[in-house]
């Protein structure tokens, strides 16, 4: 008859069969060299991560600053600026003769039949941009003689007072006249002498118009002369 198991019995007898199965088990070393050849491989294919150029941080950098100012509303422009392409001023020589603007030096001028004219009336408008001061000034508007022409007033842009005015007919022509009074003098900017007619009834050909003006600044007597195109 066999006594009651001690605890000591017990424990001896799990750790002989622990110690029986581990000298039984056998590791599959080909599967797990397998694994570590795979993780490898994977590891190879992987691209590597090279630093970035110094130029391709400041360029992202560059267009980071540029998202902010877009999103905050502003402009980005450009630093670098290439003078051969700002665009001057081109002038042509006082003998130019063809209708538009004229352009010798500090006064240009220009002619144009004012938008606001209509199948009875018009209005011819002698616009002149002075770049210096003139002591002297003398503008006439000569409109031909196309049937019915006959004036209804005449204005410029410069006080009434500084200005003598005449207006009256000749060869076949309407002509205002103004004169600048001596002691008065005309100041840098853009100013206009229209003059108002009536005429016959439909469209008038402006193409028989002229003016021209003659003035004296601090770098000697001017002139320009010119044709008059339809206004838009």
């Amino acid at each position: 008859m066999t006594g009651p198991r001690r605890d000591g019995d017990v424990d001896g007898e799990l750790r002989a069969r622990l110690h029986e199965a581990a000298g039984a088990h056998r590791p599959d070393r080909a599967r797990m060299l397998a694994r570590i050849e795979h993780g490898k491989a994977v590891g190879d294919r992987r691209p590597a991560r090279r630093p970035l150029p110094g130029w391709v941080r400041v360029a992202g950098a560059t267009a980071a600053v540029a998202a902010v100012l877009v999103a905050g509303g502003y402009t980005v422009a450009s630093a670098v600026r290439d003078d051969a392409g700002v665009r001057r001023p081109v002038a042509t020589s006082p003998g130019s003769r063809e209708p538009g603007a004229r352009e010798p030096g500090p006064l240009r001028s220009s002619g144009v039949v004012d938008p606001h004219s209509n199948e009875f009336w018009a209005q011819s408008n002698v616009t002149l941009r002075v770049g210096a001061p003139l002591t002297a000034l003398t503008v006439e508007l000569r409109v031909a003689q196309t049937g019915s022409v006959t004036s209804t007033g005449a204005w410029r842009s410069l006080p009434e007072g500084d200005f003598t005015f005449t207006a009256d007919e000749r060869d076949g022509f309407l002509v205002y006249r103004w004169t600048l009074r001596e002691g008065r003098t005309v100041p840098a900017g853009e100013w206009v002498f229209a003059g108002q007619y009536n005429h016959e009834r439909g469209g008038r050909d402006a193409g028989g118009d002229r003016y021209s003006a003659t003035a004296t600044a601090g770098s000697g007597r001017l002139s320009v002369a010119g044709g008059f195109t339809a206004g838009g």
